[in-house]
C-alpha cells in the first residue's frame, strides 16, 4: 500500500514508519518538526535507520523537495504543517495514497493549559484538512491518534471505549475527543472509514522528552531531583511503542466496515452503522508510578532524588485500558513488560547521549 503517516519526526510516527516500510509499504512521511521540544530528537528520528540521508538541523524544507533514502527507496519526507490546507490538497492529488494514519498533532496534557490556541490549530483545523482530504481522494482508511485523556473525570476502570467521555479534564483531551466525534461525521456522510486510537502512556526508545521516563532518566543519571505527582499516588497503564505500533498497522490492515448491530435507542460509542470505529490500546496492566520509579533506579543503578508533590491540573490519577475489543476484533493484545520497556528506553537513552552508566 501506499500510506501517509503524519508525524514521522515524532516518537510513535517514526516507529511505524520504520515497521511499514520493512514489510514494504510505500510511505510518505510528514512533520512539521515544531520546537515543542528538542528539535535534535526529532532530526535523530527522522534519520535513523537511514531513512533520510544528510538532512541538515533546522534545514527548511519545501513542499517540492521530498527527499528519498538510498536505504528506503519508498520513503518521502515532507516538512509540512497540517493547517497548511493548499499544500496538504496537493500533496494528496499528487502522492494518491490509499490509507492515511494521522499521528500529526500538539501533544502534551500540561502545555495545553498554557499554550491553548496550538491545541485548535493543529489538533482541530490539522485534522479537520486531513478529513477533507481523505474526502476528495478516495482514501480507504484514516486510522488516527486519539488519547486516553479522553476519559477525563471517568473514574470507573478500566476505561472501556463504551463509557462516556463527555468530561475531558484539558483542551488537549477535548481536542482528540473532538476528532472522534469529527471523524465520525466523515464516515457518517462520507463513507470514509475511520478508526480512532486512545493510546495509554506510550514509551520506550526514542520517546518524548517531555514525559515521565525521559524525564526521570535524564535526573537519575545528572544526580537531579524528580518531581513526582499526587504523592507517587499515580498509576498508569504503561503501553511500549512495539506494541503501539503492531496495534497500528493492525488497525490500518482492516479498516471498519460498520456495526450491523448498532442499535441508536442503546447506542455504542464505539462503533457506529457507519465505518467508524475506536480502540484503546494499552497494556491493560496499570503500574503504580512508584514501581516505575523504582524498575527505572534498577536499570540505571541508581536511586532517584524525589519531590513528593500534590497533583497537577489536567492529570488523571490513574488510567487501565480495557482492550477486549482489540482482542475480540485483531486477535491482539500488548504484552510487553514494564521492566523490559525500561530497560530498552535506558540503552536506547545511554547509547544516543553517548553516557557510560559505571561513571554516573
Amino acid at each position: 500500500m501506499k500510506i501517509l503517516v503524519t508525524g514521522t519526526a515524532g516518537f510513535i510516527g517514526s516507529h511505524l514508519a520504520i515497521k511499514l516500510l520493512h514489510r514494504g509499504d510505500e510511505v510518505v512521511g510528514l512533520d512539521s518538526i515544531n520546537d515543542y521540544y528538542d528539535q535534535n530528537v526529532k532530526y535523530g528520528r527522522v534519520q535513523r535507520g537511514g531513512i533520510i540521508e544528510n538532512l541538515e538541523d533546522g534545514k527548511d524544507i519545501k513542499y517540492n523537495e521530498l527527499l528519498t533514502s538510498s536505504t528506503f527507496p519508498n520513503y518521502k519526507f515532507i516538512k509540512l504543517e497540517l493547517e497548511d490546507k493548499e499544500n496538504i490538497d496537493k500533496l494528496f492529488k499528487e502522492e494518491k495514497f490509499d490509507k492515511v494514519v494521522n499521528l500529526a498533532a500538539q501533544a502534551g496534557v500540561r502545555y495545553s493549559l498554557t499554550n491553548p490556541s496550538a491545541y485548535i490549530s493543529s489538533n482541530i483545523e490539522g485534522f479537520m484538512n486531513i478529513l477533507e482530504a481523505c474526502r476528495h481522494n478516495d482514501i480507504k482508511g484514516l486510522s488516527y491518534a486519539s488519547s486516553s485523556s479522553v476519559y477525563g473525570l471517568n473514574e470507573s476502570q478500566p476505561f472501556s471505549t463504551g463509557s462516556n467521555v463527555d468530561h475531558p479534564m484539558s483542551l488537549y483531551a477535548a481536542s482528540k475527543k473532538s476528532n472522534e466525534l469529527m471523524a465520525h461525521t466523515y464516515s457518517h456522510l462520507y463513507d470514509i472509514p475511520t478508526t480512532g486510537l486512545r493510546f495509554f502512556t506510550v514509551y520506550g526508545p526514542w520517546g518524548r522528552p517531555d514525559m515521565a521516563l525521559y524525564l526521570f532518566t535524564k535526573a537519575i543519571i545528572e544526580n537531579k531531583t524528580i518531581d513526582v505527582f499526587n504523592y507517587g499516588e499515580m498509576q498508569r497503564d504503561f503501553t511500549y511503542i512495539d506494541d503501539i505500533v503492531e496495534g497500528i498497522i493492525r488497525v490500518n490492515d482492516n479498516p471498519p466496515k460498520g456495526n450491523k448491530e448498532w442499535d441508536g435507542k442503546n447506542p455504542d460509542p464505539s462503533s457506529s452503522p457507519a465505518p467508524y470505529k475506536i480502540y484503546n490500546i494499552g497494556n491493560n496492566n496499570p503500574v503504580k508510578l512508584m514501581d516505575f520509579i523504582e524498575a527505572l533506579e534498577k536499570k540505571i543503578g541508581k536511586t532517584a532524588k524525589k519531590n513528593m508533590l500534590p497533583i497537577q491540573a489536567g492529570d488523571v490519577p490513574s488510567t487501565y485500558a480495557d482492550v477486549s475489543d482489540l482482542i475480540a476484533d485483531l486477535n491482539y493484545k500488548p504484552q510487553t513488560s514494564i521492566e523490559d520497556g525500561i530497560n530498552n528506553f535506558v540503552d536506547w537513552y545511554v547509547e544516543f547521549f553517548k553516557i557510560d552508566l559505571e561513571k554516573i
